[in-house]
């Protein structure tokens, strides 16, 4: 038997064929999946691979999202779309989901996702699918052409950093407000290239959109991935979709498990936190902003627009009107969602609220579609707020959880949702 192991070092040792792996180590890993969108995909690859001569070595491992760019609203990005759609049809692609959604959110949704999995996605939050218990990193468009080409690549065995949230998270409370204290406590590099792996009894009582969150935004900490153990609630959530799971055991730290550092956060007593301009490191709690006024409200992106976030968004607004001078923005993280929260009514109750129904996919949130105007105050759900990311220069970014947006919109200044709540 060898020694203890974190989950990530299991997983880059199943991906390595090797029955061990240690930090700092170099391995070579095969790569079951690689994910790549409209923005970072076919236009990038597709010249690569022509000047080389080279051939995609198993289009069944590749999965293509369509969800920057569309829908298409000028020539540059019909040009864009239509490369991507193109070059999938010549390459024979099994796997192209376009326009249903964001491809962080696509992926789990459309049962590509298990625990074990080792993954690669042309997107800085492609870490996002830790929450299902797989190891995945986001890669420039170098490295994913080896990646198309050989089926492989290789990885530095990153230590792990734990996470550990003891205790539930109170009402009107998140995950975003537990990354966003995070990344304020450690910055933007706190992660250093570290696996982070999510523990403790606040995070088991998280269901799996809140999951998601934690490990889409362990890029802002600068980690190479995020993890979340899998457990009862995983694979309910993936039967649901049709995926089963035969050795969900397997796939857990080991007792004595090296953890490099591990950081605490007490979800019980944790406060929503906002993050100011123009950086999620600069988060504090939201007493701290209280009274900011704001023009634009914007819930949207794959770290605010799941089903679960627009019914968090709703049990603030339902019955209520947003404040007058303020736009509510709400961008769904996928069709699916859209439909679950008009099913549920969620989606029902923000348009009677006064918000604006914006198109799923990435949108504002990357600088695309829906431009943010100038020189404005915005409250938003995404995960990054760095100067002109939502597209305008000179607009200033608060972050805040769906909860604490919702809240900010109806008295249209930053509002701890938990006034609103109680």
């Amino acid at each position: 038997m060898g020694s203890p192991a974190t989950l990530a070092q299991k997983l880059v040792a199943r991906a390595a064929g090797r029955e061990q792996v240690r930090p700092g180590e170099f391995v070579d890993c095969e790569v079951d999946l690689a994910m790549f969108h409209d923005s970072s995909g076919p236009r990038r690859l597709a010249p690569l691979l022509k000047e080389l001569g080279a051939q995609v070595r198993d289009p069944s491992r590749l999965v293509l999202v369509l969800d920057h760019y569309v829908p298409e609203r000028d020539e540059e990005s019909r040009r864009i779309v239509r490369i991507a759609r193109d070059w999938a049809a010549e390459t024979g692609l099994a796997h192209v989901h376009d326009s249903i959604g964001i491809c962080h959110v696509v992926l789990p949704r459309q049962g590509h996702l298990k625990p074990g999995l080792f993954g690669v996605g042309g997107d800085s939050h492609s870490p996002t699918a830790g929450a299902f218990g797989a190891y995945f990193f986001g890669i420039g468009a170098t490295e994913m052409l080896g990646v198309v080409v050989t089926g492989r690549i290789w990885l530095e065995v990153p230590e792990t950093l734990e996470v550990r949230i003891d205790g539930r998270l109170a009402d009107g409370v998140s995950a975003k407000d537990a990354m966003l204290a995070l990344i304020g406590r450690l910055g933007m590099n706190g992660g250093r290239y570290r696996a982070v792996e999510f523990t403790g009894s606040g995070v088991a009582a998280l269901g799996m959109a809140e999951r998601m969150t934690l490990c889409n935004m362990t890029a802002e900490l600068g980690a190479q991935t995020g993890l979340v153990a899998p457990d009862a609630t995983t694979l309910r959530w993936l039967a649901d979709r049709g995926v089963t799971v035969a050795d969900a055991a397997r796939w857990q730290s080991d007792p004595q498990a090296p953890y490099g550092e591990t950081q605490h956060l007490d979800g019980a007593r944790l406060a929503p936190q906002v993050a100011l301009p123009h950086s999620p490191a600069n988060a504090r709690p939201v007493t701290e902003a209280a009274g900011t006024p704001v023009s634009v409200a914007y819930i949207g992106a794959c770290t605010g627009a799941k089903f679960e976030d627009l019914q968090a968004a709703a049990r603030v607004l339902r019955g209520r009107r947003v404040a007058a001078g303020v736009s509510l923005l709400v961008a769904p993280a996928s069709v699916e969602d859209t439909a679950q929260a008009e099913r549920d009514g969620s989606l029902g109750a923000l348009l009677a609220a006064g918000a604006t129904l914006l198109p799923t996919g990435c949108g504002a949130c990357a600088g695309y579609g829906s431009r943010i105007p100038d020189d404005v105050n915005v409250i938003s759900s995404t995960a990054r707020n760095f100067r002109g990311r939502m597209g305008s220069p000179s607009a200033r970014v608060f972050l805040g959880s769906p909860f604490t947006v919702a809240a900010s919109a109806l008295r249209g200044v930053i509002t701890d949702p938990r006034e609103v709540l109680a």
